[in-house]
């Protein structure tokens, strides 16, 4: 079974991927999520979690909702990982969750696709997306090949990965994930979109506009999946692209 949790598309793109070429079921965690769903699952086959890096970890969110779920008929859980440019020591802190959690841990695999984070980071124009995109199959493909064959897929921590894992991790979550930098900059149109698509259902309309109610991950689902481009983040998006897979 393959559970995904995704922003702006990369993550879902690729466990679409992994679960076309296993031949398995696909479960959208952000529907689960946004229901207030625990999840409760029968799987014979191992099950492969498929999410964004944030600041080099499973995001925390998602790391909270799989301690409420159920796993059963497979204790085996692999993870993949889609990240703009490494997941640190992530691995570590996946099998510590395994642990937690009563799964056998086997694995996490390193997934690099277009940068999303435009809170922070520039987003690559459409040409240069394209071709990350492309250079990502081969990862994802080695990931599909293992998980089929029943392989632990080996990965070492990069370097200060465990640095960044844990000490900046934590004042990334501490002081920069706040949701007070998100506003409107043109006129709204009122469609509700960001309301849709926010998977913690921080996002509501008060008289036609998007209010945000201080529970925030930054997926950058409300931002970048905007149709009007109307939503900025503080000052730091307003020259970037807002990005969305296969836009």
């Amino acid at each position: 079974m393959v559970l995904y949790f995704s922003g702006t598309g990369n993550s879902q793109y690729v466990a679409e991927v992994i679960a076309e070429g296993l031949g398995d079921e696909l479960i959208s965690i952000n529907n689960y999520m946004k229901d207030g769903i625990a999840g409760d699952f029968v799987s014979g086959k191992p099950y492969v979690l498929v999410c964004p890096t944030y600041a080099w970890r499973v995001p925390l969110v998602v790391e909270e909702w799989l301690r409420t779920a159920r796993f059963d008929g497979n204790d085996n859980m692999y993870f993949v990982l889609t990240c703009g440019d490494s997941t640190g020591g992530a691995q570590a802190f996946a099998k510590k969750l395994c642990d937690e959690i009563g799964m056998k841990y086997r694995g996490l695999k390193t997934v690099v696709m277009p940068e999303n984070y435009i809170g922070m980071f520039n987003v690559p124009d459409k040409e240069e997306s394209a071709r990350i995109v492309n250079a990502a199959m081969r990862p994802v493909k080695s990931a599909v090949k293992a998980i089929a064959a029943g392989e632990t897929i080996e990965e070492k921590i990069m370097p200060f990965g465990m640095l960044m894992s844990t000490l900046v991790n934590k004042v990334f979550f501490t002081f920069i994930v706040k949701d007070k930098g998100f506003h409107l900059e043109k006129d709204c149109i009122s469609c509700g979109k960001c309301v849709d698509l926010c998977p913690l259902n921080n996002v509501s309309l008060v008289n036609g506009k998007p209010v945000w109610g201080g529970n925030c991950t930054h997926c950058m689902a409300c931002i970048c999946g905007c149709p009007a481009e109307c939503i900025e983040y503080k000052n730091a998006s307003q020259k970037r692209r807002k990005y969305w897979f296969g836009r």
